[in-house]
């Protein structure tokens, strides 16, 4: 067996997000893969602006749209979430499994508008929120069930893409 990120990739278990690790990118990022098991039953996926608050994952679409109406068949899903895009050091990922639950009442679209259009950083916020305020706006709660997977390259050497161990040398 080798020395992970020096002699192979092979075996990446030791290099899963901690918990804080996890709290720290999905704070900064601001886009994940959301995948949902489509009408015929094979996966899908499509890439949305979240935002994690209050240990869930909450994010906005159209009735109508796939995605959406996926969920009335089965709420299961994924979202993989990279620090693709934001000023994190090194490569991190994790892969989150959870059930999603879709809301379309004035309530909860009153407290996620300004908190969504705060997170992705909204040019003119009050203008962002009017244009998602549509009659068919949803929002998906998202509430997990499990870490399936997760990485962070600043774990090994190289940052996971060939680096070595810096070589001491004596002076004679």
């Amino acid at each position: 067996m080798g020395r992970i990120g020096i002699d192979d990739l092979e075996n990446l278990r030791g290099l899963r997000l901690r918990g804080d690790e996890r709290d720290e990118l999905l704070a900064v990022a601001t886009e994940c893969t959301f995948v949902f098991a489509g009408p015929d039953g094979w996966p899908s996926g499509v890439v949305m602006s979240f935002l994690f608050a209050d240990g869930r994952f909450w994010l906005t679409a159209v009735r109508g749209r796939a995605h959406a109406e996926a969920l009335a068949a089965d709420p299961r899903v994924c979202l993989v979430v990279t620090s693709q895009g934001t000023d994190l050091v090194g490569r991190r990922m994790v892969a989150v499994r959870g059930t999603a639950v879709v809301h379309e009442d004035r309530e909860t679209k009153d407290w996620f508008l300004p908190r969504f259009a705060a997170k992705v950083k909204a040019a003119d916020p009050a203008e962002f929120i009017r244009l998602l305020d549509s009659p068919k706006r949803v929002v998906f709660e998202v509430t997990p069930t499990e870490v399936s997977a997760s990485h962070d390259s600043r774990k090994m050497p190289g940052d996971g893409r060939g680096g070595r161990p810096a070589r001491t040398t004596t002076v004679p």
